[in-house]
């Protein structure tokens, strides 16, 4: 549920605003509205946070091997993050700079070796003695068409080019080579102490390693400062008042079940404020409440960060319900899901002591929907054969949409396919129908009727869906003229209510004036339910690439030599095939449930997360 929220101003003494806002910070209740300030500190703390992200972000590439003796841990002295952010910057200059001087370095030397190794002072000296040698770095062709008067020396040539030196210039367009500033062996050496030089900085780099967490909850610090800042900026000041009795305010949310400590916090430090309920065009931000199973799915709501607006319908229980079952369709496997829960098992097991993760508890959910799933349709690893598969694990999967069921004759197999596309209509007509009636608790308006009209919609374009395309065995089926029917009633109700606001008449011009797009709406009807056919056809896929590994890799298995290779390529192939699986879980899964489903609730996802004033520096940042 979205819990209700009361929009406050406080009003403290201006002479107090920061140990005011100090207060305010501890309690942690008040979500303060976003303004656009600016202040020299808050532009100060944003270039410190913009370098310290930026040093962190160098030394992320960089593992922590073992207990460093420049960890704090060790030394037990914490050092200043401040200045190991201005250590690693400096460094990070100095081999930008560096790599440009190598790279440099490494074209100067392409472009003068083959002129050999020698000594440009040369031809400076020899030409103050009155012998002018001036270089040349002529095509072929150039070369061969000089006239016999040009006095040229020729040093060398290849395909490519012809080295040579004049006495003085040649005539015509040839123009003399750049001689280099130093010799190529004096270039080597150069490149070769650059290189030293960047070796020695990654090695610092990685002896800074260990900070990494030194600077992270320096990060933290200055997070919350930024915090503070900003709001001691945004507080607006009463002006003309004497100096003791000048006041500042400042204005945001609060959920009305934590009014009371604000109300108890203002008694106790002299704070003036008002409460009342938001407005409609108020941006209140959103907090969720919802029991122990609805709040799991927030690991992949935050992810995605997708928050329902504060009039919105919070749908957490039915995502995370139906997400599960897409989870399960989607990856469609026994094997992954065992291994799936193997891994929920281990992060549970381990984290039990200091508190399970919620995403724990939502991979291990995921995982038992993937291993049921698998189990049901006989799919063990993409094992394409499916009577080599012990007999137990073929007579635990349910016939109608079994792969043992499938594999018997061409008809079987079609019939079962047919089955997973019924199915996955019938979690179509199941949720969309769910997100209408939630409209209609939310609602409890005429305007209730259009979606009851929309569930009739719903209903009769998957009957019509079923005739249509899942069987040639529903084309007779006697609800289909009766479906037709209960299309347009749904159509007609959705019509005449859909912009019902207090007013038929209304009501009824709004849809004449947008007969376009209502008209449209069937087509969003028939496209949303055939929208669930890709939990069948993702799965497919991700089965035949799984039954493609195996039979690549099966041959390989057979002999010593490759047996190796075999493993590699099923190890690969099927973490592949895994991580494939999740991103069609993100793309698809996700989908249904904040496009499709969404559509038909009214929610437009247009929120943002509650977030209060508050601390959140780490214990280890606050004792550092």
């Amino acid at each position: 549920m979205i819990v209700p929220m009361k929009k406050i101003s406080l009003v403290v003494m201006d002479k107090s605003r920061e140990a005011s806002l100090e207060e305010l910070r501890n309690l942690g209740v008040v979500h303060l509205e976003k303004r656009n300030v600016s202040s020299a500190r808050l532009s100060f703390l944003l270039e410190r946070k913009s370098r310290a992200e930026t040093a962190l972000g160098i030394l992320q590439s960089y593992a922590v091997k073992g207990a460093s003796s420049g960890s704090p841990e060790k030394s037990g002295v914490s050092p200043d993050p401040e200045e190991v952010v201005e250590k690693v910057l400096v460094l990070s200059e100095e081999k930008k700079s560096l790599q440009e001087q190598a790279a440099w370095n490494s074209r100067e030397r392409s472009r003068i070796e083959k002129w050999g190794d020698f000594d440009p002072r040369l031809l400076a000296e020899l030409a103050e003695q009155g012998i002018p040698l001036i270089p040349y770095e002529l095509s072929p062709k150039v070369y061969e068409s000089l006239g016999k008067d040009e006095r040229v020396i020729l040093l060398g040539k290849d395909k490519a080019a012809v080295y040579c030196v004049a006495l003085e210039p040649l005539s015509g367009e040839a123009a003399p080579w750049l001689p280099p500033e130093k010799s190529l062996s004096a270039l080597a050496q150069e490149g070769a102490d650059i290189q030293g030089r960047l070796a020695e900085i990654e090695a610092e780099f990685r002896g800074f390693a260990p900070q990494k967490e030194v600077i992270a909850r320096g990060l933290e610090t200055l997070t919350s400062n930024l915090e503070f800042e900003t709001a001691r900026a945004g507080m607006d000041l009463l002006e003309g008042a004497p100096a003791e009795l000048t006041v500042s305010w400042i204005t945001g949310f609060i959920p009305q079940e934590d009014l009371g400590l604000l109300k108890r916090a203002a008694a106790e430090n002299s704070w003036a404020f008002v409460a009342a309920d938001p407005g409609p065009d108020d941006p209140v931000p959103t907090k969720l409440k919802n029991n122990k199973f609805a709040s799991l799915i927030y690991p992949l709501t935050d992810f995605l960060e997708v928050v329902p607006g504060y009039h919105e319908i919070d749908i957490s229980g039915w995502f995370l319900f139906f997400f599960i079952i897409f989870f399960g369709m989607i990856f469609g496997d026994a094997g992954y899901g065992a291994l799936l829960l193997l891994g929920s098992l281990i992060g549970i097991i381990k984290t039990a002591k200091k508190g399970v993760p919620p995403a724990f508890k939502l991979f291990l959910l995921l995982g038992i929907s993937n291993f049921v799933w698998g189990v049901l349709t006989c799919s063990w690893f993409g094992v394409g054969d499916v009577s080599a598969l012990p007999a137990l694990l073929r007579s635990i999967s349910l016939p109608l949409i079994s792969n043992v069921t499938a594999a018997q004759s061409p008809r079987d197999s079609s019939i079962v396919q047919q089955n997973l596309m019924i199915f996955c209509f019938t979690l179509a007509l199941l949720q969309l129908s769910i997100g209408h009636i939630l409209a209609i608790i939310k609602g409890k308006t005429l305007k209730a009727l259009a979606d009851i009209g929309s569930i009739a919609m719903v209903a009769g374009m998957y009957c019509i869906v079923l005739a249509l395309i899942a069987s040639n065995e529903y084309r007779s089926i006697p609800l289909l003229m009766p479906a037709v029917y209960l299309f347009g009633g749904g159509f007609l109700l959705n019509f005449l209510f859909a912009n019902y606001e207090g007013n038929f008449g209304r009501s009824v011009l709004e849809s004449l004036k947008n007969i376009i797009s209502v008209i449209l709406g069937i087509a969003n009807v028939f496209s949303d339910i055939m929208s669930y056919i890709r939990l069948w056809a993702v799965g497919l896929a991700g089965a035949a690439i799984a039954s493609t590994v195996n039979a690549m890799a099966g041959p390989m298995l057979g002999h010593f030599i490759l047996f190796v290779f075999g493993v590699v390529l099923l190890v690969f192939g099927h973490g592949l095939n895994l991580v494939l699986n999740v991103l069609s879980v993100l793309v698809h899964g996700v989908r249904l449930n904040t496009l499709e489903f969404s559509g038909h609730v009214g929610l437009t996802w247009s929120g943002y997360a509650y977030r209060p004033f508050a601390k959140r520096i780490n214990k280890e940042a606050q004792s550092g």
